[in-house]
């Protein structure tokens, strides 16, 4: 890693750290929670907890995202770009959330995992209200997919992920003809959208609007 990058990577763990909610639970008076706009309204009792890792990886070449797309044979979001996670099992904050899917779904160990902070809540059409765990991930790691979830895992630079300019803003139509919007952000042949991409767009918000 060259002496530019440690000094951006130091600033930006102090930004993470200052932008960020606690580890311990989403500060309330600064929480913006984000529900996915193709999301038909729900109370909030019909949302299941869960947790995703969104875990920035120093390269020699700057930050990149530890990311997978989803396995063709899943009922759900098949092929689609993900962040490791899943819903959480009864009495498991976020981080332990996060940290065990990660382990389940690519094999991540957790000793490798350095959580910072948490980003806000995102309530999904699919009825999961998701917490971000943002984590610094060491390098040496080893990482197996669990076949029957995950067909691929890739990295993606996170100044490209945190730029707008990349936020392409698209629109869906439902059953009924309603349109609502949804963000996309192409990258290499992948298309990053829906869940996973609005959860980066929540981040960039977090991280760098004022």
């Amino acid at each position: 890693m060259t002496v530019e990058t440690q000094g951006e990577l130091a600033a930006l763990e102090r930004r993470l750290q200052e932008r960020l909610h606690p580890l311990a639970g989403i500060d309330q008076d600064r929480h913006r929670p984000v529900t996915d706009p193709r999301t038909p309204g729900k109370d909030e009792a019909d949302y299941t907890p869960a947790a995703v890792l969104a875990g920035l990886i120093p390269r020699p070449e700057g930050l990149s995202v530890l990311l997978t797309r989803r396995s063709d044979a899943l009922r759900r979001h098949s092929g689609q770009v993900a962040l490791p996670g899943g819903r959480a099992e009864p009495g498991e904050t976020p981080v332990q959330t996060a940290l065990r899917e990660a382990e389940e779904e690519v094999g991540l160990a957790p000793r490798f995992v350095r959580p910072i902070g948490l980003g806000d809540l995102y309530r999904t059409g699919t009825g999961y209200a998701i917490t971000p765990v943002v984590a610094l991930i060491r390098p040496g790691f080893e990482l197996t997919p669990d076949p029957g979830e995950v067909a691929e895992i890739f990295e993606t630079p996170f100044r490209f992920l945190m730029d707008p300019a990349n936020h392409e803003r698209k629109t869906w139509v439902d059953a009924e003809g309603e349109q609502r919007p949804y963000y996309a952000m192409p990258h290499e042949g992948r298309m990053i959208w829906g869940v996973t991409a609005g959860l980066f767009r929540s981040l960039y918000e977090r991280l760098f609007e004022d």
